[in-house]
């Protein structure tokens, strides 16, 4: 397919990969469609490397910019600022998520955040260029650029990803692996709706004793209360939650007996319609927290959250 095809497909939302390997093949791949996005009237945001905005030269006075190493800090607050700039409007992004410097556990998350892109704007009339510097890109990350992209972008044109797999589908190292077991000494406080008041106040209490800013306490105290008052409603009516610090974060685990009654198979990845009556405590949580970790085993959900001191 050429390019200056591709913005009138009838497909609403387009995710492509798009490697490149020089500033010749990176402006070649990007400018036909960045033109042909604002001869449309689209709206165009650019998130990419200073250098790289730099190369696009008078096109970026008709467009919105972004630096990437300030706009790819969190996945999950990434997400919501796509969604708030692409919701309503004809769009074209052009991103290039951060990898250097990225752990494992960051690589695969920011991995995640790429494939659940396809359904958290499957209805949006938007055409998302992601791009991918094959000179600094780390071999995880491109072992997984068919499975997270419908189509790649070459300089012969788009062609579709035949390892490509939807968001609900998707396993990344570690998904299917028991949690681990809390490090060190943990601290484990039984509740039902009666005492989240007093649940609140244990977290707070742990999280100041081991020395965590005060408003990323009262970050961790709400992600807590939302999973633990939907242990309540929608679970067992009881459960148990256990803290412990390690590796310079405080971990706060949810332990719900009756399963939690999460039927989302992408749970608080997506932000839940607007006339929902729930879903939004997980969706909160995956904003506030450094990392939301679930598993279910023999009917009881483990909801385990990661908040950095």
């Amino acid at each position: 397919m050429h390019p200056s095809r591709a913005l009138s497909e009838s497909e609403p939302f387009r995710h492509m990969a798009v490697p490149y390997d020089s500033d010749e093949g990176f402006l070649g791949l990007v400018l036909p469609y960045l033109h042909r996005g604002i001869a449309e009237g689209r709206r165009v945001l650019v998130v990419s490397t200073a250098r790289n905005l730099g190369l696009l030269g008078p096109d970026v006075g008709r467009i919105d910019t972004k630096v990437a190493t300030e706009w790819y800090l969190h996945p999950h607050r990434t997400l919501a600022a796509y969604l708030e700039y692409v919701r309503g409007r004809r769009t074209l992004i052009v991103g290039e998520p951060v990898w250097t410097g990225r752990d494992e556990r960051e690589i695969r998350e920011w991995i995640r955040f790429e494939s659940v892109a396809n359904a958290a704007f499957s209805d949006d009339d938007c055409v998302a260029l992601c791009l991918y510097d094959l000179r600094h890109l780390p071999p995880a990350v491109l072992d997984h650029l068919g499975m997270i992209h419908p189509v790649r972008l070459t300089p012969d044109g788009e062609r579709l990803n035949a390892d490509y797999v939807e968001p609900h589908d998707l396993v990344l190292a570690g998904d299917l692996e028991p949690l681990p077991e809390p490090e060190g000494v943990a601290v484990t406080a039984e509740f039902t709706a009666a005492e989240l008041s007093r649940l609140r106040r244990t977290v707070a209490e742990y999280a100041r004793a081991a020395g965590m800013e005060r408003s990323l306490i009262a970050s961790l105290v709400l992600s807590m209360s939302e999973i633990a008052a939907n242990t309540v409603e929608h679970g067992a009516g009881r459960g148990t939650l256990t803290m412990w610090s390690t590796a310079g974060e405080v971990i706060c685990e949810v332990c719900d007996p009756g399963g939690g009654g999460w039927d989302d198979p992408l749970p608080g990845h997506i932000p839940p319609e607007p006339e929902s009556p729930r879903g939004y405590g997980l969706w909160i949580s995956r904003q506030l927290c450094d990392l939301v970790e679930m598993r279910t085993t023999r009917g009881t959900l483990r909801v385990r959250l990661h908040m950095r001191i």
